[in-house]
């Protein structure tokens, strides 16, 4: 897989950038929107340290798949807190008052 992602360099672009994009959303931004310019300059330091990041997985490093491990588990996360808030939801109507 590692070779197949040096032998497609545009998308593994894709790929580191899209993970990035999606791991900044969930975790650094805050609730409220930026102003425009710092929203377009983040997006384009993002963008070269995709570029950066893909020169690093053209040169045998496992960006990819540490990326999507992190992914993976925000996505567990996000699941279990979905969980917590159902189970939280159904217990309340269960109590007696």
């Amino acid at each position: 897989m590692q070779e197949w992602f040096s032998n497609h360099p545009l998308v593994s672009y894709v790929i580191i950038l899209g993970c990035t994009i999606y791991i900044f959303n969930k975790v650094f931004r805050v609730q409220k929107r930026m102003p425009l310019l710092k929203e377009i300059v983040v997006h384009l330091l993002m963008a070269f340290g995709a570029f950066v990041m893909t020169i690093l997985q053209i040169d045998k490093l496992p960006i990819i798949q540490c990326l999507l491990v992190a992914v993976a588990m925000m996505m567990l996360l996000r699941g279990r807190q979905l969980y917590d808030k159902w189970k939280g939801n159904d217990s309340k109507g269960d109590k007696p008052a």
